[in-house]
C-alpha cells in the first residue's frame, strides 16, 4: 500500500472532495482485468462491516463492468483477505461503468467515471445495492494505480451523498461472469 493510499484514506471529507473534483476520470483499460483494495473513509463504515472490501473490473459484452468482494475487517494496514472463503470469493453488487455526460441525471462529477450498479442485470431486482451510484476519478495524475470515489444512493431523481473510499490496485484477474 502507498503512501498516497495512506493519506487519502485518512485524509477529511473536504480535502476528499478536492482531490475528486481535480481528478481525471480512470482509463477503462488500465482498470480492466485488475482487483483493487478499496476503503471507505467514513467511520459508520466500520459500524456496519463494510470499511474495507476489494473492487473488480472487468470487461463485459457492452463495455467495463465491475464487482465487489467482501473482505475481513482488520484495520487499514491488515491484508486484504476474502470472507468467508479466501479460496471462493463472493462477488456481488455489479456495476457498469459510463463516462459522466453533462445531460445525464447522474452528472455530478463531470470529471469522473460512474459507477452504476442500477444499471448491472448480474444483481438482483431488488438488491439493496442497486441504489449505489459510485463517482470515481484518479487523483493523482502520475499514479494510475491510485484511485478516488465517492459513494452516493439514488432516491428516486434525488442523490445523496454516502461516503468517499479510496481504491489501490491489488491484482490482475481473469474472472468473468
Amino acid at each position: 500500500m502507498s503512501l498516497r493510499y495512506e493519506r487519502l484514506a485518512r485524509a477529511s471529507d473536504r480535502e476528499l472532495e478536492e482531490h475528486l473534483r481535480g481528478g481525471r476520470p480512470p482509463d477503462a483499460p488500465s482498470v480492466a482485468g485488475y482487483e483493487w483494495r478499496g476503503y471507505n473513509t467514513a467511520p459508520f463504515t466500520a459500524v456496519l462491516g463494510i470499511r474495507k472490501f476489494i473492487k473488480g473490473f472487468f470487461a463485459g459484452p457492452g463495455g467495463l463492468e465491475g464487482y465487489n468482494i467482501p473482505v475481513k475487517q482488520n484495520g487499514l494496514n491488515g491484508p486484504w483477505l476474502h470472507r468467508p472463503h479466501p479460496e471462493h470469493p463472493r462477488r456481488f453488487g455489479f456495476y457498469r461503468v459510463a463516462r459522466v455526460q453533462a445531460d445525464a441525471k447522474d452528472s455530478l462529477y463531470l470529471n469522473a467515471v460512474l459507477l452504476d450498479y442500477g444499471a448491472s442485470p448480474r444483481n438482483f431486482r431488488l438488491a439493496p445495492e442497486r441504489v449505489l451510484r459510485d463517482y470515481l476519478v484518479q487523483p493523482f495524475q502520475d499514479d494510475p494505480d491510485l484511485l478516488l470515489g465517492k459513494a452516493y444512493v439514488a432516491l428516486g431523481p434525488c442523490r445523496v451523498a454516502s461516503n468517499f473510499f479510496v481504491l489501490g490496485r491489488l491484482a490482475a484477474t481473469d474472472w468473468s461472469p
